[in-house]
């Protein structure tokens, strides 16, 4: 089961389709095996990033189990959020079932004031009861802002064991979220950055106990923990300036999915880019651009020079 304990690189898996639309099962087991061998500590799936909205609910569960058999071992935590209880409460129950070790829940669109955000997400957390579950705090995607009283209230349930902090700018926030678990405040719970990876440096220095993101190169984002955590903070910042062209690409809103995926089709963990309609498409433009970047960042980072010799 997820604790508060939990540390690393959780990465964010997206939903690999066939060109046709459909799950693409073999790819979903060559992607969870891949994110293995890079180092993950955990994984995610049914994200926003992971086009969940666009699965009906035995496609969700078939996504659940595939990633389940090829995690090995690994902690796998799914994405249940939805407008209402109903659907998180049955996808949390088959998910935990299967062998999750936890859900994630982000508040939905329209909640206004800090009294209406506690209170759903309070009703959402006895919903997928008695799963241990993860916040997602994520204000650019719904437009709900939890500020850290907020957060320390949520954080209150024995079950919520996680925050993935999202908002932006969130590293202030983050330092008060720390100081609040020091001083007695707030229950500890871990905190995961996320955004694509564009702050994992100074999330890291700020306290945050992990990254969940989907970024392409999660190898990067181990090493670069790994780095900072032995106190090698230029090397590691090296390291992240070479990514950070392609970190930035892949951020883009609406856009960045497909170039995601586009880089992950590359790389041969998964075999095909497909987004699920609806969904943006890459532009012949748009993929020379990524190209150029996977070509310098070939010359700056080993990780990537199998794409380079293509």
């Amino acid at each position: 089961m997820l604790t508060a304990e939990a540390t690393g690189v959780c990465v964010i898996c997206p939903t690999p389709f066939l060109p046709d639309g459909s799950l693409d099962e073999r790819s979903a087991a060559t992607m969870t095996e891949a994110y293995v061998a890079a180092g993950a500590t955990g994984l995610t799936i049914l994200g926003i990033m992971g086009e969940a909205p666009k699965l009906d609910a035995e496609e969700a569960m078939n996504l659940v189990r595939i990633v389940l058999k090829h995690a090995g071992g690994l902690p796998v935590i799914v994405g249940v959020s939805a407008p209402g209880y109903a659907p998180m409460r049955a996808l949390a129950s088959r998910a935990m079932e299967a062998g999750a070790a936890g859900v994630m829940i982000a508040p939905p669109t329209g909640l206004r004031g800090d009294d209406a955000a506690l209170s759903w997400l309070q009703g959402a957390a006895e919903a997928v009861a008695p799963a241990p579950w993860v916040l997602q705090d994520f204000p650019q995607a719904n437009g709900v802002t939890l500020p850290p009283r907020v957060i320390a209230a949520l954080a209150a349930d024995p079950r919520c064991v996680m925050l993935k902090a999202e908002d932006w700018p969130g590293l202030d926030k983050i330092t008060a979220l720390k100081a609040m678990m020091k001083s007695g405040e707030m229950k500890r719970v871990a905190i995961y950055g996320g955004n694509g990876g564009l702050f994992l440096p100074e999330e890291t220095m700020r306290g945050a106990d992990g990254v969940m993101t989907g970024y392409a190169f999660p190898e990067m984002l181990v090493r670069l923990r790994a780095l900072l955590a032995e106190g090698r903070r230029d090397e590691a910042m090296d390291l992240f300036e070479a990514h950070l062209p392609l970190i930035r690409t892949e951020h883009q809103p609406g856009l960045g999915l497909a170039v995601r995926k586009y880089v992950l089709s590359r790389r041969g963990i998964i075999a095909h880019p497909t987004v699920r309609a609806p969904g943006p498409k890459l532009s012949d433009a748009t993929r020379a651009e990524v190209d150029f970047l996977l070509a310098r960042l070939a010359r700056r980072d080993p990780v990537a020079l199998k794409l380079a010799a293509e």
